[in-house]
């Protein structure tokens, strides 16, 4: 009898779970065509590593563990990043490290499995032919010679690809290659209109975005494919079901999206404008003053995500009667498949 194909399940938002993505440079070897990072909204500069600690400790919560993502630009480009993780462990952050593969400063030799969770690899096609023309020339044989190699080591890996109209359709090729790769977690994002692909739609240039059905008819079916392998799949819900309630994760979670000029962000969509909710200052956590993006958390209308009708409203098909064809979930709410095999195991 064969075996009916995985579901996903939507993971809730747990009350008080905290999540802090700090970028910690924003500086990069790679100029990929969809990156969100902004340098006139969140400067050029590299923290130290002693402001990097001094920072952590402002969001590290002793009786409980928080997570914690190490961003850039590229995070191993920075040549303290092994001695900023072992300060987060230390301070009960689970660690991970998103990287483009590139692994600069030796980064596999001066940290070891044990000391980090996870370490995410950026791939956006399963080969070069689809992924360098969007991350960079060469970019896909350096980071899967080094995934593999991550892997050889011990290292707990994941993968991140991004959906945009330029690679949707070679989605279906990732598992079999994440498979073959040794890799254990898959996770696919859906491209945000955010740094470079904002200006590119300003511009008319590039069409980055799928359609709701386009998306719907590829990336659950490819979720499942790649559960069946074996891999814990993780990506965005995007929309809503009908009656489904939408629920904004800064009303109940922790998240702080932390650039190197100060910048404290609760939204991702709101990046590319300066209406952070916090800053740190004199290395301080105090709220920005103004109408800033907080001020919109508790809105209910019915599109759903309120930033995403104010900062994306093109992303938005109506009906003839004027409501919304699709609603839009909050951007950090993720549909999940857990392969069989971890269940048994009790992964």
């Amino acid at each position: 009898m064969t075996a009916r194909p995985q579901t996903a399940r939507t993971v809730g938002f747990k009350p008080g779970e905290r999540n802090v993505f700090f970028h910690i440079l924003t500086a990069c070897n790679l100029s990929c065509r969809h990156c969100y990072i902004n340098a006139s909204q969140h400067g050029t500069e590299t923290l130290s590593a002693a402001t990097v600690i001094d920072w952590l400790r402002l969001f590290a919560r002793p009786e409980e563990p928080s997570n914690l993502i190490l961003l850039g630009g590229e995070p191993t480009l920075h040549p303290d990043l092994p001695s900023i993780i072992r300060a987060a462990k230390s301070m009960r952050f689970a660690v991970t490290v998103d990287t483009n593969g590139y692994l600069f400063h030796d980064f596999l030799n001066r940290v070891t499995p044990k000391e980090l969770d996870y370490l995410s690899f950026s791939l956006d096609g399963p080969d070069a032919a689809v992924n360098d023309p969007i991350r960079g020339e060469n970019s896909f044989a350096v980071c899967t010679e080094n995934l593999r190699k991550a892997v050889g080591k011990g290292f707990r890996t994941s993968v991140i690809y991004t959906v945009s109209s330029l690679n949707i359709d070679h989605l279906h090729r990732m598992p079999r290659l994440l498979k073959s790769l040794g890799v254990k977690r898959f996770f696919i994002q859906v491209i945000g209109l955010r740094g470079k692909p904002a200006a590119d739609k300003k511009e008319g240039e590039v069409v980055w975005q799928v359609d709701p059905d386009h998306w719907l008819r590829v990336v659950p079916p490819v979720a499942a494919e790649a559960a069946e392998l074996g891999l814990h799949v993780t990506y965005p819900k995007v929309f809503l079901e009908p009656g489904e309630v939408f629920e904004c994760a800064a009303n109940v979670a922790e998240n702080y999206f932390v650039f190197p000029n100060g910048r404290v962000y609760q939204c991702p969509l709101c990046e590319d404008y300066p209406i952070h909710a916090f800053r740190i200052e004199n290395n301080r956590l105090v709220r920005h003053e103004g109408i800033n993006e907080d001020r919109f958390f508790p809105l209910t209308i019915p599109e759903g995500c309120v930033m995403n009708k104010l900062l994306q409203p093109d992303n938005i098909d109506y009906r003839a009667d004027g409501t919304p064809r699709h609603r839009i979930s909050c951007c950090l709410l993720k549909q999940e498949i857990i392969p069989q095999s971890a269940n048994k195991n009790n992964e």
